[in-house]
């Protein structure tokens, strides 16, 4: 069987629903061909993609890869066929919060100086890769070490920058000048599970905090932290991105610095993304 760009949009449509009878509706097809489309898939890539076990249909490690790689391919396809694409190749350069912090307006002023035939579009996408594994953006700016080992990514470290915490303009740890996290232990924290860079793991086992607040997004956690329900550890890009009257930022004295990183896609890519790269470089080398 040879994929079609038609199988790689059920196989998401599946993925997406959860269920092959929804996804069949969607695509307004016959449940029985959906399901023998991925049976098919299946028997192509020679591994089973689909855990069919439990009435709410779940992906094996291997169809969340194969996810990954097909909304990428549909993501590129669709982006060169868009009419209004002919006259321009946009860079598009994803974030999940803070960009590149102080440092994002010149890096958009800039490049429009010395790049005006190619529009930097800065996309902020809730997803642990920014969008790039979904083929959304092209390059993305990623904090953590986790992006490094993410599968078909390259990497550049740009930069680290130090944690901060994140509290309302009424905790009583606003006294002080600078927090540790044994300040921290008694507080429940608000942790970003899509893409936020602390866990539980930045604390010893024997003092960590003992409740949590769980969101998916930034705009949650700053809302979880402004309303008093939780505080929230971050780097030193955040203050200068998200200023809200009902926060404070405090130096988190003790737990490391978070790396930063650009990531794009191994392969062919955009042609522009060496040029990105080096006008980062050229940026924070100049403070």
């Amino acid at each position: 069987m040879t994929i079609e760009l038609r199988h790689l949009r059920a196989f998401l449509a599946i993925a997406e629903a959860g269920n092959v009878t929804r996804a069949a509706a969607r695509l307004h097809i016959g449940q029985p061909a959906l399901s023998r489309t991925l049976r098919r898939i299946e028997d192509h890539m020679g591994a089973r993609l689909v855990d069919r076990s439990t009435h709410h249909l779940e992906l094996t490690a291997e169809g969340r890869t194969f996810r990954d790689k097909a909304a990428a391919a549909v993501a590129a396809v669709d982006f060169a066929l868009d009419p209004g694409r002919l006259r321009s190749w946009p860079l598009r350069l994803g974030h999940t919060w803070a960009a590149l912090g102080d440092h994002t307006v010149p890096l958009l002023r800039r490049w429009d100086e010395t790049h005006p035939g190619v529009p930097l579009e800065l996309l902020r996408v809730d997803d642990r890769t920014a969008g790039l594994t979904q083929g959304k953006v092209d390059a993305a700016l990623l904090r953590g070490s986790g992006a490094a080992a993410t599968a078909g990514l390259r990497t550049e470290l740009l930069s680290s920058e130090e944690r901060v915490v994140v509290m309302p303009a009424d905790s009583p740890l606003a006294a002080l000048p600078r927090v540790t996290l044994a300040d921290l232990a008694g507080c429940p924290i608000a942790l970003n599970t899509v893409s936020g860079t602390t866990t539980m793991d930045l604390w010893p086992p024997s003092a960590r905090p003992v409740a949590t607040i769980e969101v998916t997004n930034t705009d949650e956690w700053l809302i979880a932290i402004a309303a008093g329900r939780a505080v929230g550890v971050s780097t030193s890009a955040t203050p200068s991105n998200h200023m809200h009257p009902s926060l404070v930022y405090r130096p988190l004295a003790d737990a490391p610095a978070v790396p930063v990183v650009l990531a794009w896609r191994e392969g062919p890519g955009h042609p522009a993304v060496p040029d990105l790269l080096a006008l980062v470089h050229e940026l924070l080398a100049n403070g």
